[in-house]
């Protein structure tokens, strides 16, 4: 949203600038592209976490509800403990293994999803650079242009860090 607000804000400052900031308004169009195409992406990302979020919180209930199974099955005996155990084996190992599939198929999808927005943002990235260069030509707008894309460049820069750290988290967990 943020990155949108100053798109549309250098968008209009190339114009004021005119013939001197065309190319600083054509990368200002651009970024205001990207950041439609972020928003978008991170909306799934959210979408996907959310997922996520309510996969493992499942698991989680499945795996407190196993323990007291279990216990039932410790605590009983005869028939009553047969009947646990039997469904020990059948129905509840196999709502566990569909859960830890799902959690791995999430897991995947959402890695993909990263890399996916990673690779936005870097695209993102070369934008604000470019907007950089290019405003450097806006004349008497020279200033005005090289702050707004140094503020692209920052906000920007703070996503790549985000991304970079959800990243090295997701590695680390993966090895653990």
């Amino acid at each position: 949203f943020k990155i949108n607000l100053m798109a549309m804000n250098a968008i209009f400052l190339a114009k004021r600038a005119g013939q001197s900031a065309l190319g600083f308004g054509v990368l200002s169009n651009e970024l205001r592209r990207f950041a439609t195409d972020l928003q978008a992406q991170m909306g799934t990302l959210r979408e996907m976490t959310y997922g996520s979020v309510t996969t493992v919180t499942a698991l989680v209930k499945q795996s407190r509800i196993n323990r007291l199974l279990e216990r039932t099955r410790q605590d009983s005996s005869g028939a009553g403990r047969g009947i646990v155990e039997h469904f020990l084996r059948t129905r509840h190992t196999e709502a566990l293994l569909r859960s830890h599939e799902q959690i791995a198929a999430l897991n995947r999808k959402l890695n993909q999803m990263i890399a996916d927005t990673a690779q936005l943002v870097e695209l993102g990235s070369v934008l604000a650079r470019s907007a950089k260069i290019e405003a450097a030509y806006g004349g008497v707008f020279s200033a005005s242009l090289m702050q707004v894309s140094s503020d692209f460049e920052q906000t920007i820069g703070h996503i790549q860090r985000s991304l970079e750290a959800i990243t090295k988290y997701q590695f680390q967990e993966a090895t653990a």
